[in-house]
């Protein structure tokens, strides 16, 4: 039985290997059992197409294809920008020992941290009075401990300009204001839906006189407060309502007469909290005063004695809005960089010649000091409504959610 059983599958094989060299040899016969099997599934699961193919007029861009989230940039004081995901950044408890920052090459460092939407735009204002336009998913990813790219590159500027002052903006709205402020003390504010229709070489923010160059750019409400502080230790606060809004092909108001010709302004602040401003000098001195000393006047005027300089302590380089967390790190014109934290220095009087921050070397001066943050302190800042956080004060992003 067993051989009969395999003789009879044999036999069957066979007859199978017949046919199917039948199939092979005979195209005619390959092309109606091709048919043949096409009809037997159309009959067995065709149905209506699903899909409609019709021809559109909509237009893709590539701002379309990249998803919209928060990121990290940062931004340092050689002016290299960089882009980094947010996740990277993550909680601590106090006492922990951080991550990697961006490392330093030529002593440069981290001066400005924000937190932006990948579709966010970037304004960046240079000394000349020009704006250029970046969005925030084109500035280049990169990880922590890289520095970026130069942002003079990125924006295609002139080589003679130098970036002053940069925002980050979320809608170009009529809500909000760019206030701006020159070396010679001229004050400007333009509605912010002007700066809206980007281009590729730039547009003129502000006129800038011969001789002046723009020093400062900050985003505004239009109901806070401007403070301008002067080479020559005075400084002015008045209401921003006292700037009337103007066109960018402007040259801009008066904020402060100064006192000399020798004179020039060295910073603006606009002010949203009542917190300390500190000032320092070229030799070195330095010191907190609580904002509230510093009253609101009339726009335009000589403004009021903030540091009382002298041969000892030099002229005033700098003015900014500070608080115990940050620290400060101060240039020399001989190129040596010293940190120092904030909460050391005592917050005193107005019209005082203030503290010495750093001792220096005979013939030695201070050349720049800068307020910085720690990038992870900052990020641990964010809450749910788009916020711009950076290392002279907090910026809100104009949004209309």
């Amino acid at each position: 039985l067993e051989v009969d059983k395999v003789v009879s599958e044999y036999k069957e094989l066979i007859k199978i290997i017949s046919n199917l060299k039948s199939i092979l040899d005979n195209k005619t016969k390959r092309m109606e059992i091709i048919k043949t099997e096409l009809l037997e599934i159309r009959d067995q699961y065709g149905d209506e197409r699903r899909t409609e193919i019709v021809p559109v007029d909509t237009e893709f861009s590539m701002e379309d294809m990249i998803a919209e989230e928060e990121v990290v940039l940062t931004i340092t004081h050689q002016g290299y920008i960089k882009r980094t995901a947010l996740n990277t950044y993550r909680s601590q408890r106090r006492g922990g020992r951080g991550v990697q920052g961006a490392m330093s090459k030529d002593e440069d460092f981290v001066e400005h941290l924000f937190i932006a939407n990948t579709h966010n735009y970037m304004l960046f204002f240079t000394d000349t009075g020009k704006c250029y336009w970046l969005k925030v998913y084109d500035i280049p990813q990169a990880g922590r401990a890289s520095r970026g790219r130069a942002i003079v590159n990125l924006i295609g500027c002139n080589p003679d300009e130098r970036v002053e002052a940069f925002v980050s903006v979320k809608e170009f709205d009529d809500d909000h204001y760019i206030v701006m402020a020159t070396q010679n003390g001229v004050i400007k504010k333009t509605v912010l839906s002007a700066y809206g229709k980007p281009r590729k070489g730039g547009i003129y923010a502000i006129e800038i006189r011969e001789g002046d160059k723009l020093i400062q750019a900050r985003i505004s409400n239009g109901e806070n407060d401007i403070l301008l502080g002067t080479h020559e230790g005075k400084s002015i606060r008045f209401s921003e309502n006292d700037v009337r809004a103007s066109g960018r092909k402007t040259m801009g108001v008066k904020g402060i007469a100064l006192s000399s010709k020798d004179d020039y302004v060295v910073g603006m602040l606009i002010v949203k909290r009542e917190g300390t401003i500190l000032v320092a000098t070229e030799k070195g001195y330095g010191k907190r005063t609580e904002v509230l000393q510093y009253r609101t006047q009339t726009r335009g005027g000589k403004g009021v004695l903030t540091m009382r300089c002298t041969d000892k302590t030099g002229k005033m380089v700098n003015i900014m809005e500070v608080v115990d967390s940050d620290d400060l790190i101060v240039i020399t014109d001989s190129g040596v960089l010293m940190r120092q934290p904030v909460s050391a220095i005592r917050s005193i009087g107005r019209v005082t010649q203030g503290v010495r921050l750093v001792k220096l070397d005979d013939g030695t001066n201070i050349s720049s000091i800068t307020r910085v943050i720690s990038e992870d302190s900052a990020t641990e800042k964010k809450d749910d409504k788009q916020m711009t956080l950076d290392t002279d004060t907090d910026q809100e992003t104009p949004s209309k959610d």
